[in-house]
C-alpha cells in the first residue's frame, strides 16, 4: 500500500497507474485550488478577485494589548483609514501608481495598485476609546488595548 501525500503541488497531471482514488483525490485538489487559489501559499501581497488587494497582516495579544501589524509600502499615510465599526477593525486606502509610463512594455509586475478594505474581526475585550496607530517604512500598527476587567475569582468547592 502506497503513502498519499495530503495535497500535490506538481501542476502535473495525474498518471494512468495512479490508483483511481489516489487520481479522484488529486483532481479534487486541483479543483480546489481553481477555486480558492494558492491561499496557503507565500504570496507577498493577496489578490481579492476584482476588489482589488489585500494587505498581509500579523495579529498578536499580549497581556495588555493587540496588536495589529499591516504591511502596507509605498501608500501615503494620507491615504489610510482605520476605523472600528462595531467588533471590526476597518483598514482601507488606496496605492496609487507613481508614474504612468506608456513606453515601456512589461514582462512581469507583481506590483499591486488600486483600493484595499480589509475588517478584523475584534473580541469584546478592546477598549474602542483606547486605540493607536502608527505608520513607519510602509508597516502600519494599530494598538487596541484591553478593557480593564476584574481578576478571575477562585471558587472554592464545598464538599459535603
Amino acid at each position: 500500500m502506497s503513502l498519499i501525500p495530503w495535497r500535490n503541488k506538481s501542476k502535473e497531471p495525474v498518471r494512468a497507474d495512479v490508483s483511481p482514488l489516489a487520481a479522484l483525490r488529486a483532481e479534487i485538489d486541483r479543483l480546489f485550488e481553481a477555486v480558492t487559489g494558492d491561499a496557503f501559499g507565500a504570496l507577498d501581497w493577496a489578490v481579492s478577485g476584482n476588489r482589488g488587494w489585500l494587505p498581509p497582516v500579523d495579529i498578536a495579544e499580549s497581556e495588555d494589548e493587540f496588536t495589529v501589524r499591516a504591511e502596507i509600502p509605498g501608500i501615503d499615510p494620507k491615504d489610510l483609514q482605520v476605523n472600528i465599526s462595531g467588533n471590526q477593525l476597518v483598514l482601507a486606502g488606496e496605492k496609487k501608481e507613481s508614474s504612468e509610463s506608456k513606453a515601456k512594455d512589461f514582462y512581469q509586475t507583481e506590483s499591486r495598485y488600486g483600493a484595499f478594505r480589509r475588517s478584523i474581526a475584534l473580541p469584546d475585550s478592546v477598549d474602542q476609546e483606547k486605540v493607536e496607530a502608527e505608520y513607519v517604512n510602509g508597516v502600519l500598527t494599530i494598538r487596541l488595548k484591553k478593557l480593564q476587567s476584574a481578576p478571575p475569582k477562585k471558587v472554592e468547592i464545598k464538599v459535603k
